[in-house]
């Protein structure tokens, strides 16, 4: 029964943030694309867990840093399978992409957090930190777009997108493990959230004109 509620409780924050970030897309990606690659999110999970388990030896500092990696890195490859499909055709597409990924990451990792911590802790667990992912990821999706457009550059930018992806992820997580007070961990963890969220829709924005400004 845990299971269940804890699965239920997951896929509804997944499924309110993914129509929040698909329903920017004046293209629709093919369903079975976005399938796919929320899938590949779920297996990047699974890598990116079982190779977690082997970091507690190191001190904590490591341990933020390479989950940080760990997990971005893991994401990055999940949705760069998109990279030389024939859908990828037009800009916003690399960021819808990441994120469609990176919302796969967050599912399987919140319902091992309800199992460990109950349902109702899993929805509220999931309303923050799948948010967090989503936005993690979007400077990986910008680099996608770029590395899609100018397949010359694409290692640079792709390692430029994950650097900025990893720095947010370790922000957020050496907040959340300060120890500082509640409130001001609270804090601290809107204003990286904000700062997230800004970013990203700066992205958006950038696409979305471009796309207003073609003929029709």
């Amino acid at each position: 029964m845990n299971l269940l509620l804890s699965l239920l409780s997951s896929l509804l924050p997944t499924g309110v943030w993914l129509w929040v970030f698909l329903r920017r897309d004046h293209e629709p990606e093919p369903a079975w694309l976005l399938l796919r690659t929320f899938a590949w999110g779920m297996f990047a999970w699974l890598v990116s867990a079982t190779f977690g388990v082997s970091l507690g030896a190191l001190g904590p500092v490591l341990v933020l840093l390479l989950g940080a990696l760990t997990e971005e890195g893991s994401k990055l490859l999940a949705a760069a399978t998109t990279l030389h499909e024939p859908d990828f055709d037009e800009p916003m597409d690399g960021l819808i992409y990441a994120v469609t990924a990176a919302l796969g990451f967050a599912l399987p990792e919140n319902v091992s957090y309800g199992l460990g911590y109950g349902a109702s802790a899993a929805l509220w667990h999931g309303l923050i930190t799948t948010l967090a992912h989503a936005l993690f990821s979007a400077p990986i999706g910008y680099a996608l777009t770029q590395a899609r457009l100018r397949p010359a550059q694409a290692r640079h930018w792709l390692l430029r997108g994950l650097g900025i992806s990893v720095a947010l992820h370790l922000s957020f997580n050496s907040l959340l493990s300060s120890g500082v007070q509640s409130g001001v961990q609270l804090l601290g963890l809107g204003a990286v959230l904000v700062l997230m969220w800004l970013l990203a829709g700066r992205y958006y924005g950038q696409f979305d004109n471009r796309h207003k400004r073609q003929p029709r």
